[in-house]
């Protein structure tokens, strides 16, 4: 009966998240596939503007991270992958993602294709930000204070001193 059990977990699939060198999130999903292995980089679409034309280019969503779904039997071809350092960790184990997780940001990615990620890290008091989308839609504020996912933020080209709570998705920093 035990035998059966540990057959079991080694064939049993689950999502996992690599950690890869810096910027080779497309080519180690493109290896990992070429391996057979069941791999998801999720992108988001962004358009850039050249001199002479506007393109849109492909990013990885999260930055040096892949998902793979595989079983105990393809943890090392995973591991020996050029560009693979390492699968994240949580609680000493590899760390595993819920398949309903997975779904949910392929969801995304075709509702919201230019989604972007940001840290709540990268948000600090004093920024100048810009919000996506919304009511308020391109409106220019600076943060002045951060609380949970929201931050409470002075819209400044409004002619009047208008505080809002803002969800940290919705804004965009602006370069300083």
């Amino acid at each position: 009966m035990e035998n059966n059990i540990n057959i079991k977990s080694q064939t049993m699939r689950n999502w996992f998240v690599i950690y890869t060198r810096a910027r080779w999130e497309k080519k180690v999903d493109q290896l990992l596939k070429q391996q057979g292995i069941n791999s998801f980089c999720p992108l988001r679409k962004v358009k850039n503007q050249w001199a002479d034309r506007m393109k849109v280019v492909e990013f990885p969503l999260f930055s040096s991270y892949v998902f793979v779904n595989i079983n105990l039997k393809e943890e090392q071809v995973v591991r020996q992958t050029h560009g693979v350092l390492n699968f994240i960790y949580y609680m000493g184990k590899p760390a595993i993602i819920r398949s309903n997780e997975i779904d949910m940001i392929k969801q995304i990615l075709v509702e919201t294709p230019d989604v972007e990620i940001m840290s709540l890290k990268d948000i600090n008091v004093g920024d100048r930000v810009t919000i996506k989308n919304g009511l308020l839609c391109n409106q220019e504020g600076s943060i002045i204070k951060v609380t949970g996912k929201t931050v409470l933020m002075v819209f400044d080209n409004l002619e009047c001193a208008l505080v809002s709570r803002v969800a940290v998705e919705n804004l965009a920093l602006i370069p300083s």
